[in-house]
């Protein structure tokens, strides 16, 4: 027997001289291939892989190499070793407590990216040019020059040249709303969204005594003339936007949608708090909407949806001196600083490189997976963004959004229901579903044809716990 057919044996005649795709380190290709090839079914629990000696030379590679590849695989539970008898491809382990989540909207593991060896170099280059003591010390709020730097590169392909005296570096998205809330209103005042919208603006609004008016939309999102009738019966000055697929629905309002809300805002002296934070996720998105309205629009891009979540860093541009005054104070009144050491990373990661190729495993493995959940969840009925991290999948008239979160936790899952994100009585029988949260890819396969297999079977083919 030789040894190519050998190995092509070993692992269910997979054919191993694909595991040498895409960019990255070629250990991480080869694990990123038995991801991929566990989540299409081509490799099942039980298969015996190669012996890492043929399968470096198939490859033409190092034995360490296949030797590396191997060891991170196991530490991600994908394979096992089994002494003489070879290594196998795990059963998915049984775990307890945890449910596999469906419902938290982070950023993927980036394809391709030693994410490891990334973060401990970045950190690494920040305490060799930074005094250790001055990470840990309190720092005035909005960032150093360095941070706002930073931020003025991250959002020049969304905005253009923006100087970095207009850029307040905030911690996270839901901190820099709730201060452009507390900025722009006062309680009982309304404040503008979709029906479908993002539950921190509706969850923040509630806490701070605003008002959620519900303007109609269309396909391409908020119509124009609602927004203007929110303003003249409601007197509402701020409209909140999630222009770029949007969450949850996924939609991308188009440029000319933009340049009409821009219009009626700029009109009438209408605020415009613009969520972005998938602008750099997204293929071809329009300009933001501060390119017809740059008076009106409190522009806020985090790095958490399309890097880390980690990194506890949001960019908020305002559209002058006063409101950008306005903004500081406020968010100087809710939290002081973002964390010195991870925004001193992400300023490191937007400065030398490692942001770009951050962002391009995270596209890249977003791509995968959204593939990966139109294979396994539609027959092509329904398309969602290319590079979107969750998907906005409308559920068929036999399950309400209810009994389906129900039965999906029964079945160790958890997804998000469309109520989380009603902002008024319209309801949607939809939920949302994040493809993220699962750490490897063959994992969020098993999960998905999981969920898939509860709703074809339909909501009588589970028993309702009875209190």
């Amino acid at each position: 027997m030789t040894r190519t057919k050998s190995i092509q044996e070993a692992g269910n005649g997979v054919d191993w001289s694909a595991a040498l795709s895409g960019h990255g380190p070629r250990y991480l290709q080869i694990v990123r291939f038995l991801e991929r090839a566990m989540a299409e079914g081509h490799l099942r629990p039980g298969d015996r892989l190669p012996p890492q000696r043929d399968l470096a030379g198939q490859l033409h590679l190092d034995l360490t190499t296949v030797t590396r590849a191997y060891a991170e695989a196991r530490g991600r539970d994908l394979i096992h070793a089994r002494g003489a008898l070879g290594t196998y491809i795990s059963t998915p382990k049984v775990e307890l407590a945890p449910i596999v989540d469906l419902s938290m909207n982070i950023p993927p593991p980036p394809a391709s990216v030693d994410f490891t060896d990334l973060l401990r170099r970045g950190v690494e280059q920040v305490l060799t040019r930074a005094d250790a003591n001055m990470l840990m010390t309190y720092h005035p709020g909005g960032g150093s020059k360095a941070d706002r730097e930073a931020g003025a590169i991250w959002l020049a392909p969304v905005l253009g040249r923006v100087e970095p005296a207009r850029i307040v570096t905030s911690p996270g998205a839901q901190a820099a709303l709730a201060a452009l809330i507390l900025a722009l209103t006062k309680p009982g005042d309304a404040i503008v969204t979709e029906s479908m919208t993002y539950p921190g603006l509706l969850g923040a609004s509630r806490q701070l005594s605003r008002r959620i008016v519900v303007a109609d939309r269309d396909a391409h999102g908020m119509t124009p003339e609602a927004l203007e009738s929110a303003y003249r019966k409601e007197g509402a000055k701020v409209v909140y936007l999630n222009p770029t697929m949007q969450n949850p629905t996924t939609r991308t309002m188009p440029e000319h949608r933009r340049r009409d809300i821009a219009r009626v805002a700029a009109k009438h002296d209408i605020q415009i708090i613009e969520d972005d934070p998938y602008w750099r996720l997204a293929e071809d998105a329009p300009p933001s909407l501060s390119h017809w309205a740059p008076g009106q629009v409190h522009y806020i891009s985090t790095l958490s949806k399309c890097l880390t979540p980690g990194l506890r860093t949001a960019y908020v541009v305002s559209p002058d001196d006063n409101a950008r005054i306005r903004f500081l104070a406020a968010l100087r009144a809710a939290t002081l600083m973002s964390t010195p050491l991870m925004t001193s990373v992400a300023t490191q990661w937007i400065h030398d490189g490692s942001a770009i190729q951050l962002l391009e495993g995270v596209k890249n493995e977003a791509h995968a997976r959204q593939q990966l959940a139109e294979h396994i969840l539609t027959d092509g009925s329904q398309h969602w963004p290319a590079g979107g991290i969750h998907i906005w999948y409308e559920l068929p008239d036999s399950w309400t959004t209810q009994a389906l979160a129900i039965a999906a936790r029964l079945e160790g899952l958890a997804v998000t229901s469309s109520d989380a994100f009603a902002a008024g009585s319209e309801s949607a029988t939809a939920i949302r579903i994040s493809l993220g949260g699962v750490k490897d890819r063959a994992r969020l396969g098993q999960a998905l044809q999981r969920l898939a297999d509860l709703i074809r079977r339909g909501p009588d083919s589970f028993e309702p716990v009875v209190i």
